[in-house]
């Protein structure tokens, strides 16, 4: 990391003196910027990778990122969601949210949600679904990247009474550049079935047909 350099010394001791005071005021709150001379063999080091615009952190022999603040939402579905026919993909469309940084619905295709920062996310999902049939009904959920729809992704559920409803969940960790699209899609066998929103009762809050927490938890590049 080349070293800062100093005011120097001129005849006039007292301004090289405020000179010196106003250089360390401006740098000592700085990083050092990352150079290829720059050895990671001793932990703890931080510096600034200029080429990518993030921070690194020497260990175990590599800079890695330091992630900052690079994305998160919540969004909910509040209302119930309905098939217009058996067998068909249908993309859950969320309510527009404000907890939301670097990453929202698509302002021309509210299906869609947009990541604005590349890296590595959490994706959290959940749907309350629920069928009027005494046959059993069959749900699919899985994620689509960008209009394609993600391998060996998919959740499926069965319920089998009229009148039964349940909560489904899946975890994952995706990886998207920027400008990259996330959707949520669903199936179900049977128009009978759908995801419910369920109202608020007089000792609970209202539940959501569905919801979507997603979490920047990796940058985009190992350095």
């Amino acid at each position: 990391m080349p070293s800062p350099i100093l005011p120097p010394i001129g005849p006039d001791i007292a301004q090289w003196g405020r000179q010196l005071t106003q250089f360390l005021q401006s740098n000592l709150a700085k990083l050092g910027f990352k150079t290829d001379a720059d050895n990671p063999s001793e932990d703890g080091v931080i510096l600034w990778d200029r080429e990518y615009s993030y921070p690194v952190v020497s260990y175990n022999n590599e800079f890695r990122q330091i992630v900052m603040e690079g994305g998160h939402a919540s969004f909910i579905r509040s209302t119930n969601v309905t098939a217009a026919a058996a067998n068909n993909a249908y993309s859950i469309t969320f309510n527009s949210k404000t907890n939301k940084k670097y990453i929202d619905r698509d302002a021309t295709n509210n299906e869609r949600i947009v990541f604005e920062e590349a890296g590595e996310y959490l994706i959290n999902f959940t749907a309350e679904i629920t069928s009027s049939s005494s046959s059993d009904v069959t749900f699919y959920f899985w994620p689509a990247k960008n209009g394609t729809n993600i391998t060996g992704s998919t959740m499926v559920n069965v319920l089998h009474n009229n009148g039964a409803t349940l909560v489904v969940s899946r975890s994952a960790v995706f990886s998207f550049d920027a400008n990259d699209y996330l959707e949520a899609k669903w199936a179900v066998d049977s128009t009978n079935g759908s995801l419910n929103a369920t109202a608020a009762t007089s000792f609970s809050p209202a539940s959501p047909a569905a919801t979507l927490t997603i979490t920047r938890i990796h940058g985009e590049h190992a350095s």
